[in-house]
């Protein structure tokens, strides 16, 4: 689902550069989770508060609404969160003002820094069906914390028409790419559009771009996932975009949201599922088609998978009804989970049995997404930190909006990373 405007896509759906750092929470209210225990015989009921950033889709907060006012364990109100979310989560979760269950993205400071809390025991009966990627990513040191709601995997997206009147074939290389959007490049559309950032950090591309190359940005043992020198090839191709003129900035929103695509100013655009219905609309299902980022010399076309997953605040006065509640929402109504991952954008639904059985994934571009994400995602890494984050964006950008040398960048990134590697894992 769309994030909110300022906030990068890493910060909103794991796996990318952008990590949001802490911040400063604004006047937010306060924890609503003080009530008294629920009790029988007319007792008041425990007061839950649920965190949600805002979502750009129509009906969402209406949706999230409702499936509070459905569970009568407890009641439970909702805060809708503007402007940057992960901030504002920081801080509510730091001075115990924030939720009690709330939705996020796992990192290894919320464990370490004991604000949730692990949530196996909701999951034990259908762990199942959960893919293991799904589970990896919500995992610290073996235990769960974070129970998978979507999944958002992000890709190229583009206009079958302008492709065909080119004689333009799906792009399997990054030079294919990069020639086909010069070559779609005309005086109203531009070849690609992968955000407002001129250094192309935005979004997940550059994510991807490390992807395909056969990397990760960690390993499962705790170190650097990628080989800086073949990571260094793909970005020195990655500034022939801005040579060549070929990329859209400047573009009324940005790239996570479908108007650039939809309004015919660029042929060519990475973004996420979730806008598929969007795209259909204003363009035609048979208009739209997909494909990952294209294979880096020895490696792998990518998908970026990212998705939103359901915590529980160690802080929250409530636990054991805040977890009660998201076992209710998130594990035990399938239907609802149902009505969430499809009727406000597309998103594949984390359980397996209901991801099979989605019909509105079926066809079209959105059975295409599903596909590309089953071969090519690949899920971000908990234990990958802000400061990794920024070490390495930092770096990117240099290279690419500044002419850096990227050998050279990506070995200062690198090192940087290795000191907050051995400052967590010794």
């Amino acid at each position: 689902m769309t994030p909110p405007a300022n906030v990068s896509r890493r910060a909103v759906l794991g796996g990318a550069l952008g990590l949001a750092a802490a911040g400063v929470l604004g006047a937010c209210g306060s924890n609503k989770g003080t009530g008294a225990a629920a009790t029988g015989g007319g007792g008041s009921k425990v007061s839950l508060s649920q965190w949600y950033h805002q979502y750009g889709e129509k009906g969402t907060q209406e949706a999230a609404k409702k499936y509070a006012t459905e569970y009568t364990d407890a009641t439970v109100q909702i805060q809708w969160i503007p402007g940057d979310y992960p901030a504002k989560l920081s801080s509510g979760l730091s001075s115990g003002n924030g939720p009690d269950a709330f939705e996020g993205h796992l990192e290894r400071s919320l464990v370490s820094s004991g604000q949730v809390v692990p949530l196996d025991d909701l999951i034990a009966d259908v762990k199942d069906d959960y893919a293991e990627g799904d589970l990896a990513a919500n995992s610290i040191d073996g235990k769960l914390y974070s129970i998978p709601m979507i999944n958002d995997p992000q890709m190229l997206y583009y206009r079958k028409s302008l492709f065909e009147a080119k004689g333009i074939k799906p792009p399997q290389t990054l030079d294919d790419l990069i020639a086909a959007a010069k070559e779609l490049t005309d005086k109203s559309v531009k070849g690609l559009f992968a955000g407002n950032d001129a250094n192309n950090t935005g979004g997940g591309l550059t994510t991807a771009a490390i992807y395909s190359t056969g990397g990760r940005f960690l390993t499962a043992d705790h170190k650097i996932g990628f080989d800086p020198a073949k990571v260094a090839e793909v970005l020195l191709k990655l500034r022939k975009f801005a040579a060549d003129k070929s990329l859209l900035l400047g573009a009324p929103t940005d790239w996570w949201d479908p108007s650039a695509i939809n309004q015919n100013l660029c042929a060519m655009q990475w973004i996420g599922m979730w806008a598929v219905p969007g795209m259909s609309t204003a363009l035609g299902a048979d208009e739209i088609g997909a494909f990952p980022f294209p294979a880096a010399a020895g490696g792998k076309p990518a998908v970026v998978s990212g998705g939103w997953s359901a915590f529980v605040s160690a802080k929250s006065k409530n636990i054991d009804a805040a977890k009660a509640f998201t076992k209710w929402l998130w594990v035990d109504k399938t239907d609802l989970q149902e009505d969430w991952s499809l009727s406000y954008g597309f998103h594949i639904p984390p359980r397996k049995s209901l991801a099979a059985k989605a019909s509105k994934l079926q066809s079209g571009p959105a059975a295409e997404s599903v596909k590309l994400n089953t071969d090519f995602g690949v899920q971000g890494d908990p234990n990958w930190t802000p400061a990794m984050s920024t070490a390495l964006t930092d770096a990117v950008t240099r290279v690419i909006g500044k002419g850096g040398d990227p050998e050279t960048e990506l070995a200062g990134a690198v090192q940087k990373i290795n000191t907050e590697l051995s400052k967590i894992f010794g």
